[in-house]
């Protein structure tokens, strides 16, 4: 039995219905699945943070290569199906990943298992549309315990944004670039999804970068604060000028806007999408070496 049928046969066979509010658009494609485990470079010590497991296709192929794998996953149903699967080493989380508690891997407590706090994990994830910025924030940004590696399957305009280069820059990819190394590591068609969705999905690979971006002297938390209330600023119209937004949400005088992008080789009529990530790092560290952020 191909796997399109399959699928349908096992939601007929639970009476599960898609919804595409939830973004349940499940993958129906072995290849796409074979994939993403090639893509991840999975091994016996690992642990698996997956979001969104849905059937458990990818849930059962992670569990052959890893330790030890973590599946949260909204629907109760769904949540269900998978629990009764009882597959060896997956544990079943019924919750919200956004509202789940800051340390990933204290979703799981059974028999009285204490975790290290600093534990190491990795994240593979077939990421609803909807909830793919706000998942990149929580665990880039607000989760201390941070993954060593996340594998997403993502909308395909969304993994375009995260990889752009100056010209195309969004806070999104300012965002994911200063915590990571990403790329897009494939293509995937919407005809390898049941129900298909309206646009194509593309699998990312971010491995985080393990040398501070700032400065080693500095408390990185404070200088993350910083620098994002900077960059946020820096996008805060779209497509006017870099000076102009920092003038108004800063309240730091143009003329000294001027001085700095000029000492830091920049044009004064550039715009934020026009910078790289080295600009933004080079425009703060003057701004907060002059405490004006």
């Amino acid at each position: 039995m191909d796997l399109i049928s399959e699928t349908k046969q096992f939601c007929k066979s639970h009476n599960i219905k898609p919804a595409r509010s939830k973004g349940q658009n499940f993958l129906i494609k072995e290849k796409i699945y074979n994939k993403i485990i090639k893509v991840a470079d999975l091994n016996k010590n690992d642990v698996v943070l997956e979001v969104g497991p849905g059937l458990g296709f990818l849930t059962q192929k992670l569990a052959e290569k890893v330790k030890k794998v973590i599946a949260v996953e909204l629907d109760d149903k769904l949540a269900e199906v998978l629990e009764n699967k009882r597959i060896k080493n997956v544990e079943v989380v019924n919750e919200n990943i956004l509202t789940s508690p800051p340390d990933p891997l204290s979703l799981v407590k059974k028999g009285g298992e204490v975790r290290r706090q600093k534990e190491g994990y990795k994240i593979v994830a077939n990421l609803p549309y909807n909830i793919t910025s706000r998942f990149l924030r929580k665990f880039l940004e607000e989760v201390d315990n941070k993954p060593e590696m996340m594998v997403l399957m993502v909308q395909k305009e969304v993994a375009e944004r995260i990889i752009a280069k100056p010209g195309q820059m969004s806070l999104l990819a300012v965002s994911v670039q200063f915590y990571t190394d990403a790329r897009i590591a494939g293509e995937v068609a919407k005809e390898s999804f049941w129900p298909k969705p309206k646009v194509d999905s593309a699998i990312v690979h971010l491995t985080r970068l393990r040398h501070p971006l700032l400065s080693k002297e500095r408390e990185m938390s404070e200088a993350e604060k910083k620098f994002f209330r900077l960059v946020r600023a820096g996008f805060s119209a779209k497509r006017k000028q870099l000076q102009g937004n920092l003038k108004k949400e800063l309240k730091v005088e143009k003329d000294d806007i001027r001085k700095i992008l000029v000492e830091c080789d920049l044009k004064e009529t550039v715009r934020a999408q026009e910078l790289s990530l080295e600009d933004w790092k080079r425009i703060f560290l003057v701004m907060d070496g002059r405490n004006m952020l």
